[in-house]
């Protein structure tokens, strides 16, 4: 279904004033950033759905899809998420970046820490639904699932995955899984916060120069840290794996809409 947060997001402030607070794309730019789906295909297929239908209603534009990780964990279908969204590169723009549950999967094919690390944040969905069955889950050592994932997982699949990008920057707006560390240049973010962080980002009390879009910590709603009346950052995790609702916002020049895909 779709989900119209107009006056939420500041599209208009009461004054009638607010153009310089509303972060823009360039001219002709249309982005469509979707948050963590964690495994959920079938929440995954309804928003490329979805988008494929607004894109086409809202006109021509230069269309950019982007990902903003943790595409895997928790949910029943990790890989074939995976393979959704390649498939999905194949006939439009997508760029995917990397989240901490992409960093943790790929670190386990490698680290019986990291592995037995992964299987305790929702690497158990992702390992069988790549084929390892429940016995070997079950009585497999964090070593031998290693082995087996190294067999199960694809070169092209880790490939696919160690490709993704930490940070994209367009117009006005960044794009990272977690956020920044507001205190360091955009040039300048290590990836590890990108990635991770939450506080100082979240509660960052300074006006930004960007408004970052950003998953990896779970609200209820789409949630918009404004300062000085500007957008500071959108939080667009809705945590899918769990309630059953992916979000995405969509973004041309100085408009923003969220779209919503659900079980219900």
């Amino acid at each position: 279904m779709f989900k119209s947060i107009g006056s939420l997001l500041g599209l208009k402030r009461p004054d009638g004033g607010g153009a310089s607070l509303r972060p823009r794309l360039p001219e002709g730019r249309r982005i469509y950033a979707i948050g963590d789906i964690h495994g959920r295909l079938d929440l995954f297929e309804q928003m490329v759905a979805q988008i494929e239908a607004d894109d086409t209603n809202r006109g021509d534009a230069d269309t950019l899809v982007i990902l903003l990780g943790d595409l895997v964990d928790r949910g029943a279908d990790s890989a074939g998420v995976i393979a959704a969204a390649r498939a999905w590169q194949k006939t439009r723009p997508v760029r995917m970046l990397m989240g901490n549950h992409e960093e943790m999967f790929l670190r386990s094919l490698n680290e019986e820490a990291a592995m037995r690390q992964f299987l305790r944040v929702g690497g158990r969905e992702t390992v069988l639904s790549f084929g390892l069955t429940r016995e070997e889950y079950r009585t497999l050592s964090h070593d031998h699932v290693i082995a087996r994932m190294r067999e199960l997982v694809p070169a092209d699949v880790v490939a696919w995955l160690q490709s993704a990008e930490d940070i994209i920057a367009e117009g006005d707006y960044v794009f990272a899984h977690a956020g920044i560390d507001p205190a360091a240049a955009i040039d300048a973010q290590s990836p590890s916060d990108l990635r991770w962080i939450r506080e100082p980002f979240l509660s960052h009390g300074e006006k930004m120069a960007v408004c970052v879009v950003h998953g990896h910590t779970i609200r209820d709603e789409v949630e918009i840290r404004r300062v000085s009346g500007w957008p500071n950052r959108i939080g667009i995790d809705t945590g899918a794996f769990r309630t059953g609702r992916l979000t995405a916002l969509g973004l041309q020049g100085s408009e923003r809409w969220v779209m919503e895909a659900s079980q219900d």
